[in-house]
This record gives C-alpha cells, sequence and structure tokens, in this order.
C-alpha cells in the first residue's frame, strides 16, 4: 500500500494541516496516560482537556462551539471499519502515525470498496483536522514498541450514548452512537457485534 504524507496534495480532499496551535502540553498529558493491550477511546478526559490547548481548539478550530477532547489509544494496523460525523475531527499523535481514509461520497449502495481506501502518515505533535466527509477509524501505530496515542478532538456528546429513534432511512441503521455513523468490515468485530458491513474487499493491514 503506498503511503502519503498529509503534506501531500492526495491528502487535500480529506482533510487539512492546521496552524499556531502549541501541542507540547497535550502531547506530555497522553503520554502519562498507560497503553492498553489493543486499542482503547475515551471521548472526553480530564487530563486532557485540562491543557491549554483546549479553549483555542474550541474558539479557533470549532468556532466557539462546545468540544470534548478525548483519545484513542493502543496498538493496530488494521482498517476494521470505517466511520464518519457530521463535523471534522481534530487528531494530535504523540508519535508519528497513520490514517486509513476514505470518502463519505465514494459509498455505494451502503457499502464502501476498500481499494479507494489511501493511508496518510501523520507527524508526530502535528494538529490534523479530518473533514466530516472523511471516512476513518482507529489510527494505525508504525512502531510496536511505540504505539498510537492520538488525541481525538469532536463536538461535545460524539460517541457517547445513541440516540434513541425509529430507523426511517438506510443511513439510520448505520449509527452505532451519537454522531457516528459506521461501516464495518466482515472480518472485524465491530460486524459480528451486529454494526453495518459496510465495507468489502481486503481488510487493510498495514503491518
Amino acid at each position: 500500500m503506498k503511503f502519503y504524507s498529509i503534506y501531500d496534495a492526495e491528502f487535500k480532499p480529506y482533510g487539512q494541516v492546521l496552524e499556531g496551535y502549541d501541542t507540547k502540553e497535550l502531547c506530555e498529558a497522553m503520554m502519562k496516560i498507560d497503553l492498553p493491550e489493543g486499542t482503547a477511546y475515551e471521548p472526553g478526559i480530564d487530563s486532557l482537556e485540562a491543557c491549554a490547548i483546549f479553549k483555542p481548539l474550541s474558539d479557533r478550530a470549532y468556532g466557539g462551539m462546545p468540544i470534548q477532547l478525548g483519545m484513542c489509544w493502543g496498538h493496530n494496523t488494521k482498517l476494521n471499519c470505517l466511520e464518519y460525523h457530521r463535523d471534522s475531527e481534530v487528531n494530535i499523535g504523540t508519535h508519528d502515525f497513520v490514517l486509513l481514509l476514505a470518502k463519505q461520497g465514494e459509498i455505494e449502495n451502503g457499502v464502501l470498496d476498500t481499494a479507494k481506501v489511501k493511508a496518510f502518515k501523520v507527524p508526530a505533535g502535528v494538529p490534523v483536522e479530518v473533514y466530516a466527509t472523511s471516512l476513518h477509524y482507529a489510527p494505525c501505530h508504525l512502531s510496536a514498541a511505540d504505539g498510537f496515542r492520538v488525541a481525538v478532538v469532536l463536538p461535545r456528546g460524539t460517541n457517547t450514548e445513541k440516540p434513541d429513534f425509529e430507523p426511517r432511512s438506510e443511513e439510520d441503521t448505520w449509527m452505532t452512537a451519537r454522531n457516528k455513523w459506521l461501516l464495518a468490515h466482515p472480518e472485524s468485530s465491530e460486524a459480528k457485534g451486529g454494526a453495518h458491513i459496510g465495507l468489502k474487499g481486503e481488510n487493510i493491514d498495514i503491518a
């Protein structure tokens, strides 16, 4: 699989690099949280939201909207699923990591071919905005020893309890949490747990 950089022209349809943020304190706070065996995710973490970068992210990256600052961390090299939200997500890693991305517009009849997925390397400490129309999921590590610790910034409430309503469309059935629509690969644990099987082709493994 070819690896692109977030500084390459190929990344422009998927997101942008954010400038003018001091990420040092946040990265140090993330490093104080132990790595799990697999992967973990928390929508909001107090020690991260206490960092000075929290208000600038709310004010500048989200235009003053209320946000949450959590983390996805652990070890991962596989695609497994792709998700999207109704808004951008900002990621900041303590180490270089890889994002596997596709476009929402490439979904056909509820399914996306994983051949359309592209891999982008993100340097440590660089804030990257992933657009709302960019399908993404858990980051991939480049070093098994280091794993990955990636801050996840989203509008407050995202990825919390799924709203209770009667589905009225196909897309409604893809929702697995608040502001989260998920396409699962048949091999993934999410698919085995009942998530919509919306990925066909290879379950990409960057290892």
